[in-house]
């Protein structure tokens, strides 16, 4: 299944792309996007190959979109460039029409990332942080991060909610000891459920809401049961693939335009500050990503 999105155009304007491309990147400095600028730069602005590190995408294939060649970029790849050269509300929703797409609405899961929790992510290199929708999309994450939980954007459908995969995809739930289980999913229900409200029409959420009630008795039985709550802080418990269980503080730091600011920390002198340490040094661990709803 699929949740609505922005809808295809007749055809993306090359040249254009190519060209606003190349000037929104030589708008932005390193220090923009929290990266070290490292040497002196014979051209302003950033490499072509940090944004592409910053967007998760090939720089071979952004070198094609800058020279007005290439095929036309998916609403995912869209977004994730919007988010790497900071666009502004204005600037994104003219990237995805010059790439053939009607620009997302702001209160979908595709919405524009707020430029002020962008500059509070990048500032926070030392602790995993990441920032999601309200209906638990993520739209952007740091490398410890990435590092800590693996890679969560990117997805298609309803799979792109957290909450979604939490209940249809045990790969991404044996992230969490089995003893938690329980506690976190009543936790995601009573927060979707205060999402939900505040969404009222919402078509995603509403879709998210169907979807997860015919997919998971689980989530059904919690759903009925009409508990709500903004979750704004918890203790996690993550399982790393190498360094075992990690006890983390969950907090959200931050909000704007339906968005969250999430951001993971150990308890001072604790176990878990030796082990982030360690996944930092490591770098990101590729998890599983067969699970059966990926591009639901």
């Amino acid at each position: 299944m699929s949740g609505p999105g922005p809808i295809m155009l007749e055809r993306m304007d090359r040249r254009e792309l190519g060209d606003f491309l190349r000037s929104r990147r030589a708008l932005l400095q390193p220090a923009d996007v929290g990266m070290v600028a490292g040497g002196r730069r014979r051209t302003p602005g950033l490499r072509r190959f940090e944004v592409a590190q910053l967007a998760g995408m090939s720089p071979d294939y952004l070198a094609r979109l800058e020279q007005g060649r290439g095929a036309a970029p998916s609403v995912a790849l869209v977004a994730a460039l919007a988010r790497a050269l900071r666009l502004g509300r204005d600037e994104r929703d003219h990237l995805f029409r010059l790439s053939g797409h009607h620009a997302p609405t702001a209160a979908g899961p595709d919405g524009h990332v707020s430029r002020v929790l962008l500059r509070l992510l990048d500032d926070l290199a030392t602790l995993p942080a990441l920032i999601a929708s309200d209906v638990n999309v993520v739209l952007a994450q740091n490398a410890l991060a990435d590092a800590l939980l693996g890679e969560q954007t990117g997805l298609r459908g309803y799979a792109r909610s957290c909450t979604y995969r939490w209940f249809t995809e045990p790969t991404f739930r044996a992230r969490r000891p089995v003893e938690d289980h329980e506690g976190e999913s009543r936790a995601q229900v009573v927060d979707l459920r205060a999402t939900v409200a505040a969404r009222s029409g919402d078509r995603f959420a509403a879709g998210l809401v169907r979807a997860l009630r015919a997919a998971s008795p689980e989530f059904a039985r919690l759903w009925a049961q009409h508990d709500v709550a903004v979750r704004r802080s918890d203790r996690k418990r993550i399982v790393h693939p190498l360094v075992g269980l990690v006890e983390l503080d969950f907090d959200i730091l931050a909000t704007a335009d339906a968005q969250r600011l999430i951001v993971y920390s150990p308890a001072p002198g604790s176990e878990a500050v030796g082990k982030l340490e360690l996944i930092a040094a490591l770098g990101r661990e590729r998890f599983d990503t067969t699970e059966p709803h990926r591009t639901a």
